[in-house]
């Protein structure tokens, strides 16, 4: 199983991981530019608060081990007695429909992550339901990565008797597609009933209610939190209004710390009811993770306009490129996390091949990042970057606008021949033919 030291810092890239979904919010207001670069700012605020806290905390927790020595004092030795299982609200009342559709067996997940290395997937297949029957009676014990459901009795969707490990994944990738799918038309569609709600009186009211106190606009944001159970879905929500000038940047960036902190309270009341110290410790670590950003980035003034002042610049690259968006996602949760996943298990091959291969691979992307900063700020990077952005940002109007632009010449062309009586070339070409015709029939009367 997981090592609390470990889940700590899986929680750092949690925290990260989990401010892509209002990033992607932001564009749905690709339409307009201004919207677009409120809406961008108003959604990397979260980003760069997670980026900045990691960026001091990570360092900080593997020189002293701070979040888990905090933690640890806080908790008994002792485990707590057993209770029920905690489901959130929203969990209630979506897991049922998802377990319709496919449900993960997690008893194949815990048996391999303790069972080092004795047990594979491999293991678990075929699936082989009794009878051929598929429920969860018949197919207990018998199935993969896929599971049936115990409280219905009853196999999800996706689930198939006989299935491959192959067949059981090609499923997995089909249900991320179309949650992917899901997710877009959903946010989509937020991103519109927003703009057609907010318009004239409700706009103004709601600035005016979101005009408070930055640290009850935080108990505001970790309430709504706790009442939804997920921060995405409550900075999704706010990254539109942000987009529409509903509420400032200055009013998003506590709001969204505010929820930061409300998203860990699922984690430790999940962790009261579990028989397990290391649940509970894992929760309080990322509760205090965030009150260490917060105390870090927001009661100072000037540290407090750091975050703010990045996710600001971020948002005015949207003016100079509309598809900066596109690029910022791609590299900073995609190419980053795959460089640093790649670094680290070269490290932990337990080969001498592999750490030097890590030594060297670090030092190279160490040397690439001075360059890439002595570049950008002594070679003119930033001025050749934005000059790049808007050019592409011109030919991206210019091929939109060419379809308009052509019709208008073809009228303007239109109305100067009809202005100096000039012939269209076709009708010279034809007047031409008719004058050679005639001339021919002229020279064969004479003859």
């Amino acid at each position: 199983s997981i090592q609390v030291q470990q889940a700590i810092y899986m929680v750092m890239g949690a925290n990260i991981g989990t401010s892509v979904t209002n990033t992607i919010v932001a564009m749905g207001h690709l339409g307009n530019g201004d919207e677009l670069e409120r809406a961008f700012a108003g959604a990397t605020v979260h980003d760069m608060f997670n980026f900045l806290s990691v960026l001091i905390l990570l360092p900080l927790e593997a020189a002293t081990q701070y979040l888990y020595r905090l933690t640890s004092a806080m908790l008994p030795d002792q485990a707590y007695d057993k209770g029920d299982k905690w489901e959130g609200p929203i969990k209630k009342i979506v897991s049922p429909l998802g377990n319709m559709v496919i449900k993960a067996n997690k008893d194949l997940i815990k048996e391999i992550s303790v069972s080092e290395g004795l047990i594979t997937c491999e293991s678990y297949y075929p699936v082989n339901c009794t009878g051929g029957v598929e429920t969860y009676e018949a197919c207990k014990d018998h199935y993969g990565l896929i599971a049936c459901d115990k409280k219905t009795g009853r196999c999800p969707a996706f689930f198939q008797n006989g299935a491959s490990q192959h067949d059981d994944q090609i499923s997995g990738g089909v249900c991320v597609v179309l949650a992917l799918f899901i997710l877009i038309v959903c946010l989509i569609g937020l991103v519109t009933l927003l703009q057609k709600m907010l318009l004239g009186t409700s706009t103004r009211i709601i600035y005016k209610a979101t005009n408070i106190n930055g640290y009850l606009a935080m108990l505001i944001g970790c309430g709504i939190t706790i009442l939804v159970q997920s921060s995405s879905i409550t900075t999704s929500t706010l990254t539109p209004l942000v987009g529409m000038g509903v509420i400032q940047l200055e009013q998003m960036y506590p709001l969204t710390l505010g929820a930061n902190i409300g998203t860990t309270f699922t984690a430790v009341m999940a962790a009261l009811v579990s028989d397990k110290i290391d649940a509970m410790q894992t929760a309080l670590a990322h509760l205090f993770f965030n009150i260490s950003g917060i105390i870090i980035w927001y009661p100072i003034p000037f540290m407090r306009r750091i975050p703010i002042n990045l996710a600001r610049k971020l948002g005015k690259a949207t003016r100079i490129w509309r598809g900066f968006p596109i690029v910022y996602i791609i590299v900073m949760f995609l190419f980053v996390p795959l460089i640093l996943l790649g670094l680290s298990a070269c490290f932990e091959q337990g080969s001498k091949g592999f750490t030097v291969l890590g030594c060297f691979l670090t030092i190279g992307v160490a040397i690439a990042l001075g360059y890439w900063f002595f570049w950008w700020y002594r070679r003119d990077g930033r001025a050749k970057c934005e000059s790049c952005m808007a050019t592409r940002q011109r030919r991206r109007e210019a091929s939109k606008e060419l379809p308009e632009n052509m019709e208008y010449i073809r009228a303007e062309l239109e109305r100067l021949r009809e202005h100096t009586g000039l012939a269209d070339e076709d009708e010279e070409s034809d007047d031409e033919e008719a004058g050679k015709a005639d001339e021919t029939g002229t020279v064969s009367d004479e003859e």
